[in-house]
C-alpha cells in the first residue's frame, strides 16, 4: 500500500496516488458542449484492444493533416477542433467510436454530414469493423417542425417513428433503417433545448444505438450454439439409457470416455460464449438506463422510438438468458450422469479386485500345502539318504572288526535321523521366513 502513497499531500497527510487520476474520471464530461443547428456522423468500430495504438496513430495523422500539433502519448479519449469540425474519439474495452460534429445552418438535413468533412483515404485505415454508423441532424427551434411529407422523404419513404425526449423539450424522428450510404438516421427538432440539454441527448441516443446493438452481439452465436446444444441433449439421453443396462467394465469405461468428450465440448461452448453473455447483460442494462433518462413521450400517430426497439432487444435477452440456462442445465446433467457411471466403474473395479484377491488368498493357501507336502517328502528322503550312509558306516565299521549289529544299530539311528532332519528343515525355513520378511520391511 505504500507505493501507493504520495509521500506529502497538500495537507501534509498521505494521498493516494490515483486520487486526482480517479476524480477527473469521475468527472469527465462524457458529452459535448454543442450549438444547434448542428450534424454529426457517429461510427462504432468493434476492435481488440491490441489495436489501441494504431488508433492513436490515426487520431495524431488527421490532427497534424488540419495543421494541429499533438504529441503521440497513452490516450484513450480525445476531443479536438479541426477548422470546420470537430471530432471526439473514445476508446472502450471491444470497441472505440468515432464522432464527428458539424455545427452550422443546413437547408436539407443528412445532404452534407459531418463525416463529409473527413478524407476518406484516412477512414480506410480506421481498424476495426463497424458495427453503428449514425447521422443526426438537429435543427434549430426558429425553425417550423416539418410535415410528415417532409419527414417521409427525408427517410427515403420509409416507415417513421418519433417521440417527445427530454421532458417534451425535443421531438426526435427516425426510420429505424440502413440507408444506402451505411448510416441510420435521426432528426431532433430544438423546441426548448437549453444548451447542455443538447449534448446530453445527442450522447444519450448515440449510447442507446450503441448499446442496444452491443447487446445483441451472441445472438449470431447463439443461433450456432442451440442446434448443438439440442444434438448435445440427444447424445446425453442415449448415452443415458445405454447407461441403465447392466454392462462390462469395459464397456462402462468406453461409455465414460464418450461422456468426458460430450462434457469437454460443452464446456468450451460455455468458456466462448459466458463472457459474451455476461457483456450483453451489462450492455442491456446501461441500455434501458439510457431510455429511462431520455424521458419519452408519444407523438401522436407515430410509434414511439424505443417501443419496438426495446421490445425487439428484450426478446433477444429472454432468448439468450434461455440459451445460457439450457447450456448450464446440460452441462449440469452430464456432470451428473458421468458421476454415475465413475461410481459404477470404480464399484465394478472393487468387484474385480476382491474376486482377485480371494483368488490370490486361494492360491497362497494351496502352495502352502503344496509347501507342507513338499517339505513332509524332503524330510523322508533326506532320513532314506542319510540312513543308508549310516549303514554304510556301520558296515565299515564291522569289517574293521568291530562286533556291532548293523541292522538292530540303523533300526536305532532311524527315529534320531528323522527328527534331526525334522527339526533342521523347520529351523532351516524359519531363518528364510525372517530373511524375506526384514527384506520387505527394508524395502517400505
Amino acid at each position: 500500500m505504500t507505493d501507493n502513497l504520495l509521500k506529502y499531500g497538500p495537507l501534509g497527510l498521505p494521498e493516494y496516488s490515483e486520487r486526482r487520476l480517479l476524480h477527473t474520471e469521475l468527472n469527465a464530461d462524457v458529452y459535448e458542449l454543442v450549438n444547434i443547428p448542428l450534424q454529426l456522423s457517429h461510427l462504432v468500430l468493434l476492435s481488440d484492444r491490441q489495436w489501441v495504438n494504431r488508433e492513436r496513430e490515426l487520431i495524431v495523422q488527421i490532427c497534424e493533416h488540419f495543421g494541429i500539433r499533438m504529441l503521440n502519448g497513452a490516450f484513450d479519449q480525445l476531443s479536438v477542433e479541426l477548422g470546420g469540425f470537430q471530432l471526439r474519439w473514445e476508446r472502450h474495452t471491444e470497441y472505440s467510436t468515432y464522432t464527428f460534429y458539424s455545427e452550422g445552418p443546413f437547408e436539407v438535413p443528412f445532404a452534407q454530414p459531418a463525416i463529409a468533412h473527413v478524407p476518406p483515404e484516412w477512414l480506410e485505415k480506421l481498424p476495426g469493423e463497424v458495427l453503428v454508423a449514425t447521422h443526426i441532424a438537429l435543427e434549430d427551434r426558429r425553425r417550423p417542425s416539418r410535415s410528415m411529407s417532409e419527414l417521409s422523404s427525408l427517410f427515403s419513404s420509409n416507415t417513421v417513428i418519433g417521440s417527445k425526449v427530454s421532458a417534451g423539450s425535443a421531438s426526435v424522428w427516425s426510420d429505424n433503417q440502413i440507408h444506402p450510404d451505411g448510416f441510420t438516421r435521426f432528426l431532433i427538432h430544438d423546441d426548448n433545448l437549453r444548451s447542455r440539454q443538447v449534448g446530453r441527448l445527442v450522447q444519450r441516443l448515440l449510447e442507446i444505438e450503441t448499446y442496444r446493438m452491443l447487446a445483441i452481439l451472441p445472438m449470431t452465436m447463439t443461433r450456432e450454439i442451440i442446434p448443438q446444444l439440442e444434438r448435445y441433449g440427444d447424445q446425453l439421453t442415449e448415452l443415458i439409457s445405454t447407461n441403465i443396462a447392466p454392462n462390462s467394465i469395459e464397456d462402462e469405461q468406453l461409455l465414460l470416455v464418450k461422456l468426458t468428450a460430450l462434457a469437454t465440448e460443452i464446456e468450451r461452448i460455455s468458456a466462448q460464449s459466458s463472457h459474451r453473455f455476461s457483456a450483453s447483460q451489462t450492455y442491456h442494462t446501461i441500455m434501458q438506463q439510457r431510455i429511462t433518462e431520455l424521458r419519452e413521450e408519444r407523438i401522436e400517430g407515430l410509434q414511439m422510438l424505443y417501443e419496438f426497439r426495446k421490445q425487439r432487444v428484450t426478446s433477444a435477452m429472454s432468448t439468450f438468458d434461455l440459451v445460457w440456462s439450457k447450456l448450464e442445465t446440460l452441462s449440469l446433467r452430464v456432470e451428473r450422469a458421468t458421476s454415475m457411471l465413475r461410481t459404477r466403474v470404480d464399484i465394478s473395479m472393487e468387484s474385480q479386485i476382491r474376486d482377485l484377491l480371494r483368488s490370490m488368498d486361494t492360491r497362497a493357501y494351496l502352495q502352502l500345502r503344496l509347501q507342507e507336502t513338499v517339505e513332509g517328502l524332503s524330510v523322508v528322503v533326506l532320513s532314506y539318504y542319510l540312513l543308508g550312509i549310516t549303514g554304510y558306516g556301520l558296515k565299515a565299521a564291522k569289517a574293521a572288526g568291530l562286533n556291532i549289529d548293523i541292522e538292530l544299530m540303523t533300526g536305532i539311528a532311524i527315529p534320531v535321523i528323522v527328527t534331526i532332519v525334522f527339526f533342521a528343515i523347520r529351523r532351516f525355513r524359519r531363518i528364510v521366513s525372517k530373511s524375506a520378511s526384514g527384506e520387505n520391511k527394508g524395502g517400505e
